[in-house]
């Protein structure tokens, strides 16, 4: 195997391990940075806890996924400025993100975490980098759940049409 056995750590990246883990920071900080805004227009105390949870994770993979691209000399990718923490009762209420907004956005961003965390896992042949992508998307997979529950709980849940009553069988 020559320059592919023994450490992972050792091993280079390959340029689709470079394009996936850097796009996979990129939208993490930007993501980063949309939960601080959620974060101030939160007014469920449920979701702003669950909310600060999930930047206490981005955080942390921000960090980690720095120090891997940092290590194998790949350029970081730019990050939108922190935002300040502000009081909900001076945003004005038309420019206020609704909690069951908040929610379905949250949603939105954990499935597409899991896909790409799926889509980075896929093309890895450094096991370290697949097994960082594996906890990612164990920690996507217990949010997702945690959320869906609140969703639930809160009746922000919107389901498609429920499929109640099957049809009968037509015999030919």
């Amino acid at each position: 195997m020559g320059i592919l056995s023994g450490n992972p750590q050792n091993e280079p990246m390959h340029y689709g391990e470079v394009a996936g883990v850097w796009a996979y920071l990129f939208t993490t900080k930007s993501l980063y940075a949309e939960y601080q805004v959620f974060l101030n227009h939160t007014g469920d105390v449920d979701l702003r806890d669950f909310i600060q949870d999930v930047i206490r994770g981005k955080k942390q993979e921000i960090e980690q996924v720095e120090n891997l691209l940092k290590a194998n000399g790949v350029a970081l990718p730019p990050a939108p400025p922190d935002r300040p923490s502000v009081s909900i009762e001076q945003i004005p209420a038309g420019a206020r993100i609704n909690d069951p907004e908040i929610a379905g956005a949250i949603t939105r961003d954990i499935a597409l975490g899991l896909v790409s965390c799926s889509s980075i896992i896929g093309q890895c042949i450094r096991e370290d980098i697949a097994a960082m992508f594996v906890q990612y998307h164990a920690n996507n997979l217990q949010l997702g759940a945690r959320l869906l529950r609140l969703n639930k709980e809160k009746g922000w849940l919107i389901p498609p049409p429920l499929h109640v009553q099957a049809p009968e069988a037509v015999h030919v």
